[in-house]
């Protein structure tokens, strides 16, 4: 089987592109920007028509998207995003390849959901900001491409390679700090969200399922369980060894407490919020933590969602309902978020 992968320097799209790799059957094609790319093109400025005659040369019969961008202003999002996945349709129908198009979309696709609730692919969308939208809309041209397609809608990736720039690779670099500087405090903030994490190498065994499969649609991809950042930190925390005290600074009522280990008051305290934003910098110099500064503060154990407490526009509680993954991919979750935390702190001890 001929395989196109599109987006294989990404985060996603390395791991795919090794699980693909193993697969003897397999025949990889990677296209992308980048140098190292087996062929370089740019969705988001490339015409569908130069795309059509590639895919006509190659004849792929599955065609991977894992490509796309997580950050930038609506008007970026919407090239690489939205534009790119039109291009990518555009040329498939053109094309007499018939490939099966494996599509890579992201649970903020969904927007906030009600805590406790776990989310199901038949939930109506309603993203709660620019990058959302931008995929939901990739998604939309893609179930209305008349191809024979498939979505897979990933939760929130952990595990190696994890992005310094995410909330748990902010936090492993947090702590990082902290045990370089001798630091025995670390406050916390924006902890009180809770995400359904899933590892990126069972991300790769789900878009290997689902290139192999007849399934169509939207699917799930997560382990089914969401956890609370702050459980995440703890545990981050006991993974690095880090005996000092993390304290949580917006929690709820009494929160702001020592949660591991015990305050070393001789020490500067690293006061970060779980996105990575310094509230003080190194000459005691206050930043109004945005939360606090509008008399807000997150809560958790209510359902009322906490203003921004993570930066996927998805409110304080994901969690997805994996049941269609089981049974129309064959695929479950197998690394537990302790293995995907432990080498997220491998990455970012080999920084100190």
């Amino acid at each position: 089987m001929r395989v196109l992968l599109i987006g294989a320097n990404g985060y996603i799209g390395r791991f795919v592109a090794d699980r693909l790799l193993a697969d003897p059957a397999v025949q990889l094609t990677a296209l992308g920007r980048g140098d190292d790319a087996d062929v370089r093109f740019d969705l988001a400025t490339g015409s569908p028509g130069a795309l059509t005659r590639f895919l006509d040369a190659v004849h792929p019969g599955v065609v991977v998207n894992c490509a796309g961008a997580t950050r930038g202003g609506a008007r970026e999002l919407t090239r690489h995003n939205t534009v790119a996945v039109a291009t990518v349709c555009e040329a498939l129908r053109r094309s007499g390849c018939g490939a099966r198009l494996v599509q890579v979309g992201c649970s903020a696709e969904y927007g906030p959901s009600q805590p406790g609730s776990s989310t199901a692919e038949d939930a109506v969308p309603r993203p709660g900001g620019p990058y959302g939208v931008s995929k939901l809309a990739a998604t939309e041209l893609v179930l209305g491409s008349g191809l024979d397609a498939v979505v897979l809608r990933v939760f929130s990736p952990a595990g190696p390679g994890t992005p310094a720039g995410s909330p748990l690779g902010r936090l492993a670099e947090a702590m990082r700090r902290a045990m370089q500087s001798g630091d025995g405090e670390l406050r916390l903030g924006g902890l009180g969200a809770q995400r359904d994490f899933v590892d990126v190498r069972d991300v790769a065994r789900a878009v290997h399922a689902a290139s192999l499969s007849a399934a169509q649609g939207v699917i799930n991809i997560g382990s089914g369980r969401a956890v609370r950042l702050r459980d995440a930190a703890a545990t981050l925390a006991r993974v690095a060894g880090y005996g000092g005290a993390l304290h949580e600074l917006d929690g709820p009522p009494g929160a702001l407490r020592p949660t591991i280990g015990h305050p070393r008051t001789e020490s500067l305290s690293h006061r970060v919020d779980a996105l990575g934003h310094h509230r003080s910098d190194a000459l005691g110099h206050h930043r109004p933590d945005p939360l606090q500064s509008r008399g807000e503060r997150a809560d958790p154990e209510h359902a009322t969602p906490a203003p921004h407490p993570y930066p996927d526009g998805c409110g304080s509680w994901q969690q997805a309902d994996v049941r269609t993954a089981r049974d129309r991919l064959g695929w479950r979750p197998r690394i537990a978020l302790e293995e995907s935390l432990a080498d997220i702190w491998m990455e970012a001890a080999c920084r100190i």
